[in-house]
């Protein structure tokens, strides 16, 4: 079994001891993406610009693996605020358009570096 981290230029770097994300067996794993720039600087705004931003993430770091959101299995959506579900939602929809993966949204109390919202993904390769 070979696992291979990904990287990208066209994400933000990990700030962590931890990759981008992992390849295993065709599939894709992907870290939780956050709103940052691939300079790293933090999008400041609301949910929805800060979700824009997390969807493009989460979209290179896919492609840099072979993948593309039409390939995403399953997700899971961090929040800092389920008040924020709707606006997130109408993002995350415009994003996957009529490919719906299976979906998990969690309310946390806090997120890496202030943030409003994370998604990480699992996908198929190919």
């Amino acid at each position: 079994m070979m696992i291979t981290p990904v990287q990208t230029p066209n994400a933000p770097a990990a700030i962590g001891p931890y990759s981008q994300a992992m390849i295993c067996n065709g599939m894709v794993f992907t870290s939780g993406q956050i709103a940052l720039t691939p300079a790293g600087e933090m999008v400041e705004g609301d949910v929805s610009a800060q979700c824009v931003q997390v969807v493009a993430n989460l979209k290179a770091v896919l492609e840099a693996s072979g993948s593309s959101l039409s390939s995403v299995i399953k997700t899971t959506i961090f929040l800092a605020d389920m008040e924020d579900f709707a606006a997130v939602n109408t993002i995350y929809g415009a994003a996957f358009g009529e490919h719906k993966p299976a979906r998990s949204t969690v309310a946390v109390k806090t997120l890496p570096k202030n943030a409003l919202v994370e998604i990480d993904a699992i996908a198929v390769i190919g």
